[in-house]
């Protein structure tokens, strides 16, 4: 599906209907969002938070890497907002506990900048892709399944 965003009431909208195509599996969920910087990678996860019931302003893990937010919908329980911008080997999120987190179900991670840790992706990840268009409207892309 391919959507056009102007606000972040519509970026809402697509987030929802994103999430509505997830489910629980054996592992970690994992979502990894591409695009160049200010395509709207993180104000969509705010958006997710949002919908999830994050009460905490959700703000870029840039320079934390990582942040985790405690959620309870449909199974999941936490919320993990990674962004690899800054890493520049994929081991470097071994740092992080990226095994560990991998492998419980109850983890959605949503994983901005994946291109920077691509060996660790597993090939079930959902993409989102965005592109800025413009100051207020960005294209944001997925496959529904």
């Amino acid at each position: 599906m391919r959507y056009l965003s102007k606000s972040p009431k519509e970026t809402n909208m697509i987030a929802n209907d994103f999430l509505n195509t997830l489910k629980l599996k054996e592992r970690a969920t994992i979502v990894a969002l591409e695009g160049e910087l200010g395509a709207g990678k993180t104000a969509f996860t705010q958006e997710v938070g949002k919908i999830l019931g994050v009460a905490e302003n959700m703000h870029s893990p840039t320079f934390v890497i990582e942040k985790i937010y405690s959620i309870d919908w449909k199974g999941f329980k936490n919320l993990i907002h990674i962004d690899a911008y800054r890493l520049e080997k994929d081991s470097e999120l071994f740092h992080l506990g990226w095994e560990e987190v991998t492998k419980e179900p109850e983890n959605l991670i949503f994983l901005e900048w994946p291109e920077n840790v691509a060996s660790l992706i597993p090939a079930d990840a959902k993409r989102i892709y965005f592109q800025f268009i413009d100051e207020t409207t960005r294209e944001i892309e997925y496959e529904k399944s």
